[in-house]
């Protein structure tokens, strides 16, 4: 085997399109993923994500572009490999077990019809038995399984035949939160020990975070955004991929130039951020960060050592000292969330902010917030697609 050929993506997505009568579900999409990757394709419903999955399966026609697996072409508009011959298995939402046959018997059903040795078909499903926290549950019926164990069995199943592309759709959704937690972490940790091929749709931030290698983040049937989690977390493309990631606090101003790059003016704070990079000062712009990402330093208007200090180094309290910013708000409400409890605040001109704190504030509390310059996004509004 030669070095371009070692180099090779596993899956390659080129420029596919796919239209339901007057909806169009996947806008030129391109996407190459390596062998042993997960690639976890993250966004809510409707945007494309599922329509993708059942192209790659073979279970719908691309309308143009192709799709390839190892360099073979399994989808194209003018036709395409049938589904039992690419190598490609899929885990449901809904598990898709046979009712009727047993534990042993579901994940042994794909090596039953490639007439395997009875003998190494019972060695691997004893293995995946085993992988999979099933064993003594072999016997059993799938109505006489928890839905974890249903979708562990469904796993199971899937990995059974080898597949080089594992394809899973929604595989969590259907599971309390508690076995969501526990499942990914377990599928995770088990892809990668076999050194599986992943591509997984879901509509959970934190769940494609757990999983993921790389993240395909897509709206309205076009791709937003592919990175890392923590990249993309890090530097969301797009307002709208920022606040699927959790950035749902918003404040609305205009761009302003500073000696350390690019800044928001809402009022008579100024906020230092990051992106917005080849905007015009002056352009109608909106800052989002996330709860967790500020920090509360004062309140009553008497501010605290941590307030006073910011303060100092920024020469007034609204003004950004290189890494934060200090501003004041002016609590609305607090709801307690168990760990921590959920602050609703509002700026001076009324913009509706969500904190995170570990206690209580009396409504109409004047406090005092510091907000890092690395988490607060800037978009310009009047950029197509931000």
């Amino acid at each position: 085997m030669n070095g371009a050929s070692l180099e090779r993506p596993l899956l390659e997505i080129k420029d596919v399109a796919k239209r339901y009568e007057s909806h169009q579900a996947l806008r030129s999409v391109s996407l190459d993923m390596r062998k042993g990757e997960i690639i976890s394709v993250l966004g809510p419903s409707g945007c494309g994500k599922s329509t993708l999955l059942q192209l790659i399966a073979g279970l719908a026609l691309p309308d143009s572009g192709e799709i390839r697996l190892d360099g073979e072409v399994i989808s194209s508009s003018r036709g395409m490999l049938p589904p039992e011959k690419r190598g490609v298995n899929m885990v449901f939402q809904d598990y898709a077990l046979w009712p009727h046959l047993s534990v042993f018997d579901n994940i042994a059903y794909g090596l039953k019809n490639r007439r395997m040795d009875r003998a190494d078909m019972r060695k691997r499903v004893g293995e995946l038995l085993e992988m999979l926290q099933l064993a003594g549950l072999e016997k059993r019926l799938p109505p006489q399984l928890s839905g974890g164990q249903q979708q562990r069995v469904a796993i199971a199943r899937a990995l059974a035949t080898q597949p080089r592309l594992l394809l899973l759709d929604e595989p969590l959704s259907n599971l309390d939160m508690r076995l969501r937690i526990e499942m990914r972490t377990e599928m995770a940790y088990l892809f990668r020990q076999l050194g599986t091929s992943v591509f997984h749709v879901t509509h959970d931030p934190e769940e494609a975070f757990a999983m993921a290698d790389r993240l395909l983040i897509m709206r309205s049937g076009a791709v937003d955004q592919i990175g890392t989690p923590s990249d993309c977390y890090a530097r969301p493309a797009s307002r709208w991929a920022a606040a699927l990631l959790g950035a749902i606090n918003r404040i609305e101003g205009t761009i302003v130039r500073t000696a350390r790059g690019v800044a928001l003016r809402s009022g008579s704070v100024l906020i230092e951020g990051i992106g917005a990079e080849d905007s015009a000062e002056g352009s109608e712009a909106e800052l989002l960060f996330r709860p967790d990402d500020v920090v509360y330093v004062g309140s009553g208007g008497a501010p605290s050592a941590a307030v006073a200090e910011t303060a100092a180094a920024s020469q007034d309290g609204r003004r950004p000292d290189g890494e934060r910013t200090t501003f004041e708000l002016d609590v609305l409400h607090s709801t307690f969330e168990g760990k921590r409890w959920r602050i609703v605040a509002k700026t001076a001109a009324g913009q509706k902010l969500y904190l995170l704190g570990e206690r209580p504030l009396p409504p109409g509390t004047p406090i005092a917030v510091s907000l890092p310059r690395s988490a607060a996004y800037i978009y310009d509004k009047t950029q197509e697609g931000s």
